[in-house]
């Protein structure tokens, strides 16, 4: 017997429109993304939990927090996948629950398709060369390109690290960076016109369900942005390969008034993979700072150099103890997050800081 509900068919319009995600113009008609596999459908079905679970109202994000970050407007599913995933089963029975309570009165754009596929449907929906058989379509937030509206984000309640990204161009880089700053606490993540999209299928891969939990901002203008913040008390630093400041005179001890100060609130700015920062874009900056090579590489990849700013800062504004000295320094590790999968970028990424 045939599931009614069960979506077979590769060629039906609704796969087409889910589809067309892929792809720029799709993304910009419909104004959805798309987010594959279980990291990114988990973060998502959190994000509307926290939204609409009555019950968790008080230990999750609250609505005005939630409000920037994407909203899930549909999840396809494998069924054998769901059960593979247990985390995304639960979260999934969860919201059913409050999906099915007659008591709960949801808005009526909070309530998400969802529907079973099968696994030829879902490789023709996703943009992963191996679908893993749970597919989200997410809607991208509204204001994601208006500056008021990153305006009132950065102003509205205070805001300690930032991640500026400058025409950078990879989608591995682009997505590794946004999952550095949300693994380093960053509160926004704004990207200059020239980047890479960060709503495309390889960025939301990269940031392995980072978009779900940091406020990211496109096509702004990097001058009248620096401008802002630093009305607002935040210093605007650049990432440049011949900068003022190295990155290892920061062991010292405090900082001499007018010194780059790791500690206070910091935009930083990261450029292109082959140029790097403009001349003028570098002079917007506070200051500059490079990261020092001992090795016979020419340069740090770009998201590898983020990575290392902006746990400088995060670091430095947590108030940890005074750095160890070179001879106690234990051995670094690789760069890993929680799950074990590398922070490096997951595409062949360029260079960076020339």
């Amino acid at each position: 017997m045939t599931d009614e509900y069960l979506m077979d068919n590769p060629r039906s319009e609704r796969v087409k429109r889910v589809a067309a995600l892929a792809t720029r113009a799709g993304r910009k008609k419909q104004r959805l993304f798309l987010a594959e596999g279980p990291q990114s459908v988990r973060e998502a079905l959190k994000v509307w939990l926290a939204r609409y679970e009555p019950d968790d109202a008080a230990a999750l994000p609250g609505t005005s927090e939630t409000s920037r970050l994407p909203q899930l407007d549909a999840l396809f599913f494998d069924a054998a996948a769901v059960q593979r995933s247990p985390d995304v089963e639960a979260l999934l029975d969860r919201m059913r629950g409050v999906l099915f309570d007659p008591t709960i009165d949801l808005p009526r754009d909070a309530r998400p398709f969802l529907r079973e596929a099968t696994p030829e449907v879902l490789a023709a929906m996703g943009d992963a060369e191996t679908s893993q058989g749970l597919v989200a379509v997410a809607r991208i937030p509204d204001g994601d390109a208006d500056f008021r509206s990153l305006e009132s984000a950065t102003v509205a309640s205070p805001v300690s690290l930032i991640a500026g990204v400058v025409r950078v161009q990879d989608p591995g880089n682009v997505g590794t960076i946004i999952r550095t700053a949300d693994a380093a606490g960053a509160e926004l993540v704004v990207l200059a016109a020239g980047s890479a999209d960060p709503w495309s299928p390889k960025v939301v891969r990269s940031g392995a369900g980072s978009h779900f939990h940091v406020p990211i901002f496109t096509g702004v203008d990097t001058d009248e942005y620096a401008r802002l913040v630093q009305r607002e008390g935040i210093q605007v630093v650049a990432s440049a390969g011949e900068g003022e400041t190295p990155l290892t005179a920061l062991r010292s001890a405090e900082p001499a008034a007018g010194q780059f100060n790791p500690a206070e609130r910091t935009l930083w700015l990261f450029g292109n993979e082959a140029h790097g920062l403009s001349e003028h874009e570098i002079q917007l900056a506070d200051h500059t700072v490079g990261i020092p090579i001992y090795g016979r590489a020419e340069s740090l990849n770009v998201a590898t150099a983020a990575t290392i700013c902006l746990y400088t800062t995060a670091m430095a504004q947590r108030s940890g103890p005074p750095a160890t000295p070179d001879s106690a320094r234990p051995r670094a590790s690789s760069l890993t997050v929680a799950d074990g999968e590398p922070l490096s970028p997951t595409e062949d990424s360029g260079e960076h800081q020339r």
